[in-house]
């Protein structure tokens, strides 16, 4: 029988952005109850603007704060309380909700948890079992940098990898899109999940601390290892390898289609050579070895792209890992979700909204992990905002109705936000012009069975 290993866990999710709230919806995927904390004048910008994703069909409706696409993915099976934290009156009900609740997620800059009283030491008093996650761009502590707000987008560049991310003799370039906050999550997790164990062997909470930037360093590794080491430096080059060669992205036949491949071995490059009808490369003296081939990685560059442009990138992949060399498509967003295998595998799980949220059916990625004894799901969709206001604050902690009332009266609860903002998307037409989309489907819902 598979089980909810968090079932009867209950989780405070002050977070904002992404690393935290997309902890928070998976461990809502594990069972866990997540309680979404925003203040109505200051919601999570994930709702609407630049990090919004989009809207269903483009149409923000007359409540964009609930239909951000990246939001209800990276917030699902939430339930989302809205309370003022600036005031005090505010602060004194969260602890009482804290008094009852078994870990609290905070992305704040060190000092605002201080000056709210509500750093680890303090809320140990109130819940001394309690587990405290906080992340931040550069952790507490007396560190220069540590009072420094941060997101993932710059920190690529503090943490080293923008500057050997890009091509040779260009510019230091970001990674993507601000995957150390993914990382940030799933180290999130298995901490939370470690403080649990802890917990329940010793009867003791913790404070986890996690900074990003450290969490970036870790993936340059073996560069500071190198400059330890052996004084050196590296640079950029793009989409080779330091010894696997050939390596690169090539094109392939249809509009910017493209394939991955890369050669470590003698034995592969003279497979690949019989592949594509060119045996004879294997032996010319230009190709034949790996310091040969590497002298000559631009001409080979342009041989290997004028086979490739005339096959389907999965022709590519099945032909060369049929001899193991590793190969594979470059997948679009589109690719991603039409995959068979993500189907098979239920990575990407179907979310039904209710009729009143004018949502419809959506697909929403779940866990890059199955466990066979893990009830792991999407549970619900968030729900919307403040709509478990006065089940939070009178039913579970004991706020009067009067109480309840003049905090709505004062803005410090709300089921909106203080500030509307005039959210008018660009045309998908608009966006495609302005490089903003490659193209979009109008017949998406059909192909992903919605």
């Amino acid at each position: 029988m598979t089980k909810s290993p968090f079932e009867n866990l209950r989780v405070i999710d002050s977070t904002y952005v992404f690393a935290m709230p997309y902890a928070g919806g998976i461990l809502g995927d594990l069972g866990a109850e997540v309680i979404k904390v925003e203040g109505p004048g200051h919601l999570d910008i994930v709702r609407g603007g630049q990090f919004s994703g989009g809207f269903p069909e483009n149409d923000p409706g007359t409540d964009y704060w609930n239909r951000s696409a990246s939001f209800n993915l990276l917030n699902r099976n939430k339930k989302s309380l809205t309370l003022d934290l600036s005031k005090e009156e505010c602060r004194e009900y969260l602890k009482e909700l804290i008094s009852i609740s078994d870990v609290m997620m905070e992305n704040y800059t060190p000092r605002v948890m201080r000056r709210w009283g509500l750093d680890y030491e303090n809320i140990k008093k109130i819940k001394p079992d309690i587990i405290l996650i906080s992340n931040t761009g550069y952790g507490h502590g007396d560190g220069p940098f540590s009072a420094y707000p941060a997101q993932a987008t710059t920190q690529e560049a503090t943490h080293g990898h923008c500057y050997i991310t890009g091509y040779d003799n260009d510019i230091p370039s970001k990674a993507g899109a601000s995957y150390v906050d993914f990382l940030a999550c799933w180290s999130g997790l298995f901490a939370v999940a470690s403080a649990l164990r802890y917990r329940n062997r010793t009867g003791k909470g913790q404070w986890i601390d996690i900074g990003m930037y450290q969490l970036g360093v870790m993936g340059t590794a073996e560069y500071i290892m190198d400059w330890q080491s052996n004084s050196n430096k590296s640079g950029r080059f793009g989409n080779r390898h330091p010894w696997r060669t050939p390596q690169g992205t090539y094109p392939c036949k249809g509009i910017d289609q493209w394939v991955v491949l890369s050669i470590g071995e003698d034995s592969q490059w003279n497979d690949f050579c019989e592949i594509m009808g060119k045996p004879n490369l294997s032996s010319d003296d230009k190709y034949a070895t790996l310091l040969s081939r590497r002298a000559n990685h631009d001409e080979l560059d342009d041989i290997i792209a004028k086979w490739t442009v005339q096959l389907n990138k999965y022709e590519i992949m099945e032909l060369l890992q049929s001899k193991n060399i590793p190969a594979g498509p470059v997948f679009d967003s589109a690719d991603c979700n039409l995959n068979p295998h993500y189907k098979e595998t239920g990575f990407i799980e179907r979310v039904e909204y209710p009729e009143s949220r004018n949502m419809g059916t959506r697909k929403i990625m779940g866990r890059p992990w199955r466990g066979s004894k893990l009830d792991a799901r999407i549970r619900r969709p968030i729900e919307p905002l403040g709509s478990s206001n006065s089940e939070i604050l009178k039913d579970l902690i004991g706020m009067s109705d009067k109480d309840f009332e003049d905090f709505k009266s004062q803005g410090f609860i709300a089921e909106q936000p203080t500030t509307i903002q005039n959210v008018s998307p660009v045309p998908l037409e608009e966006q495609v012009n302005l490089g903003r989309l490659a193209y979009f489907d109008p017949d998406y819902k059909t192909k992903l069975g919605i």
